[in-house]
């Protein structure tokens, strides 16, 4: 095998979940092969082609190692290329929970139930 469609590649070393998807990321100008930006998913690439690619919050940065026979096991994905670019590790979302109330609540709900049940249960009584 001389090459392989870059979507049917990418689908196999599981980088996404359908080839659909893979597809759609090549026709939308998401993948680069060796710098070049791809609009086709039928381009062929080889053995030893660099991809660059966005999959989620990271930039992945792969070497082709392999041609794809079939979309087997993870552990035979990952025989399908070198990560050159491991994915960072990204920053965690800010905790809304940083400053406890009592029993878990955020800071600064003071205890109110919603819709403001507690207001209005106070102005019935009086």
């Amino acid at each position: 095998m001389t090459g392989q469609r870059i979507d049917k590649w990418l689908w196999s070393a599981r980088f996404f979940k359908s080839r659909a998807l893979a597809a759609k990321a090549c026709h939308d100008g998401r993948i680069r092969v060796s710098g070049q930006v791809l609009t086709k998913a039928h381009y062929a690439i080889k053995v030893g082609d660099v991809l660059t690619f966005p999959l989620g919050p990271n930039i992945r940065v792969v070497r082709v190692s392999a041609l794809a026979v079939r979309r087997g096991p993870a552990a035979e994905a990952r025989g399908l290329y070198e990560d050159l670019a491991p994915p960072v590790q990204a920053l965690p979302a800010p905790d809304v929970f940083l400053e406890r109330g009592s029993a878990g609540t955020p800071a600064g709900a003071g205890g109110m139930t919603r819709n403001g049940e507690a207001a209005r249960r106070d102005e019935d009584t009086k």
